[in-house]
């Protein structure tokens, strides 16, 4: 068995939600700068959008100047012929400036979208890499808003901010010049109003991003809340307890509104002293303008298009600071998602390829230690015990006694923090992660159905399964009965969360997946627990089938259950306790037997239906 340095346990702090990214001390620009990398091979979109964008400007510099000399020529008694070349110029600029608009818009937008695809991408990934340890501290509702809300929101940066902030720099500097070349007044009186309107979004820097953080973290919060309030309706009704979860929903709203005034309230000042700006600057323009053609020193002709160009100049600048207001938005998302990319994993693949040769389903823990963080106790304290190839094993012991952990830890969910975990000889960390868990099947205790087809969620087991595969799978399962029964057999639709389904049908369907799947090690967390008689008949019997010919692990509530084990393994304070049969645990007198007794005892007073351990 090979030797390893313990990995430390990533990704356990204390728990957070996703919305609660750390506030770091960066820039915007540099927090924005950080979304770059998310462009990829999608760069070339965006300089093509960006060339597309500073000749659509140019064009309509040309054609607005143009435009506007021909009205001022005609209106000093110009003939036709003599502003027939102009307008044939004008009508060429036509065509060319449509086309620069289209491509400017949708060169933009085409590696927006792209980027946020992959984006999404690595979100997901992301969930994969950092489940199931980092999700647990997570809400899902939070974890959603990252994967939805937050990455929608960088395309505003990505569409609206990039190319339009290139133009911003480079149009204006091009109509100063031409300004200067009518009169370098005109370019001394522009340049000013020009820098005041770029400054204005720094003026309220700090409150932008303030209220940026805000209000994302009141959507995520909204959100988590909102998806809670949903999957627990039920348990809302029942305990009458929906005028409080209301409560709790109105005050998240509250919070969120008041985010989004203080928000508005911010962009109105900048809309307000963008406006200001900028007619105070057409004013100066104008009357200066006025001023020199009176002085005999600018012609009357270009009076009007040094106007003209000189609202041109102002135009990129302010559709960049019109989009700077919503920049502190996005750059709390960036942060978020950041967070999320950059968590380290709580476990990663040392190999690249799993062992040689046939592994043989063997099972071994040896003198393993385990904690969730290193400020707690250990979980699972020296743990030692094996399950042989084709042999069943049921781990018992009191709640929070580590039996579920020896599960994850055979997973591989997590890393041993002392100790090892091997398979068929070989430490669980010599397995790629994905080779590992094709050789393990877990059916857990709740069984999550997704919203789509019976047929679909058995077949989640193995994707290339044909119909036939599946509906073998479900009567060994002993699952297709109650399915044939319903109005659309296999092609019923399962519900968000299974909720069409009963305790013991959705129990029945995981097994179906993990008969499905045919793994050799199989690995079922307290799969009866909380099914009546019935249900718990034909789950039994379909774990009975499950088990058959592979090397499975039973972490065991009921007595009946525990019985059919080959052998029992208890758990006490994460320690092993006693190994042994049913028979020989009793003879012992230790224990197991005070575990029996302890239910016996619940069940006596409860009237429960039969001796539950925990």
């Amino acid at each position: 068995m090979s030797t390893h340095t313990h990995t430390h346990l990533h990704g356990h702090g204390h728990g957070h939600g996703q919305g609660d990214a750390p506030e770091s001390g960066a820039s915007l620009v540099t927090r924005l700068r950080s979304l770059m990398p998310l462009l990829g091979e999608h760069r070339r979109l965006i300089t093509v959008a960006y060339l597309a964008g500073v000749l659509h400007q140019l064009l309509l510099l040309a054609s607005s100047g143009i435009g506007a000399y021909v009205v001022a020529r005609a209106a000093s008694g110009a003939s036709l012929d003599q502003l027939t070349g102009w307008l044939i110029a004008l009508g060429c600029l036509i065509l060319p400036l449509v086309v620069m608009s289209i491509a400017d818009s949708t060169y933009a937008h085409v590696a927006a979208f792209r980027a946020l695809a992959d984006t999404r991408a690595k979100v997901y990934a992301a969930f994969e890499r950092l489940s199931p340890g980092y999700m647990l501290e997570r809400r899902s509702g939070d974890l959603g808003s990252a994967a939805v809300s937050d990455v929608e929101q960088i395309e505003l940066f990505f569409a609206h901010t990039l190319s339009p902030l290139a133009v911003a720099s480079t149009v204006p500097v091009a109509t100063t010049v031409a300004l200067g070349w009518f009169h370098w007044s005109l370019a001394c009186v522009l340049v000013p109003v020009l820098l005041l309107l770029a400054s204005v979004p720094a003026w309220l820097r700090r409150q932008a991003e303030l209220h940026g953080n805000e209000l994302r973290d009141s959507l995520s919060r909204m959100s988590a809340d909102s998806t809670d309030t949903f999957q627990g309706l039920r348990e809302l009704v029942n305990f009458g307890a929906h005028a409080q979860r209301l409560g709790l929903l109105r005050k998240q709203s509250a919070r969120l509104a008041k985010a989004k005034s203080a928000h508005g309230r911010r962009s109105g000042i900048e809309y307000a002293a963008t406006d200001t700006i900028a007619l105070l600057g057409m004013l100066a323009v104008l009357v200066l303008g006025a001023k020199l053609v009176v002085a005999g020193e600018l012609d009357r002709a270009l009076f009007p298009v040094a106007v003209v160009l000189a609202a041109m100049a102002m135009l990129p600048v302010l559709k960049v600071t019109e989009v700077a207001r919503e920049l502190a938005t996005v750059a709390s998302s960036a942060d978020r998602i950041n967070t999320l990319l950059d968590a380290p994993a709580p476990v990663s693949d040392l190999v690249s390829q799993a062992p040689a040769g046939p592994i043989v389903p063997h099972v071994r823990f040896d003198a393993v230690t385990f904690a969730y963080r290193s400020d707690l106790r250990p979980a699972v304290r020296e743990a030692t015990f094996e399950i042989c190839p084709g042999e069943t094993v049921a781990l018992v012991g009191h709640s929070g006694a580590g039996k579920s952990t020896c599960a994850n830890l055979l997973l591989r969910f997590w890393d041993v923090t002392a100790g090892s975990v091997s398979v068929g000889g070989h430490d669980v960390r010599d397995f790629p992660q994905e080779d590992l868990r094709r050789l393990i099947t877990l059916v857990p205790q709740d069984t999550f159905l997704f919203n789509t087809s019976l047929r679909d969620n058995i077949r989640l087991g193995r994707a290339d399964a044909s119909d036939e595969e599946v509906e073998a799978a479900a009567r060994a399962a002993q699952a297709h009965e109650f399915i044939t029964t319903l109005p659309d057999g296999y092609d019923t639709v399962a519900g968000e969360l299974g909720a069409l389904m009963s305790g013991g049908q959705r129990q029945r369907i995981a097994i179906a997946r993990a008969l499905l799947k045919d793994a050799p090690i199989l690995v079922m967390d307290e799969a009866v627990s909380n099914l009546d008689a019935a249900s718990e008949q034909a789950v039994t019997r379909a774990m009975d089938e499950a088990r058959h010919g592979r090397t499975t692990l039973v972490i065991a509530h009921r007595l009946s259950t525990i019985r059919t084990a080959d052998r029992i393994v208890v758990v006490s304070g994460g320690r092993v306790a006693e190994t042994g049969t049913h028979e020989e645990l009793v003879a012992l007198n230790g224990a197991y037997v005070e575990l029996l007794a302890s239910q016996l005892e619940g069940f006596v007073e409860q009237g429960s239906g039969g001796i539950r351990t925990p």
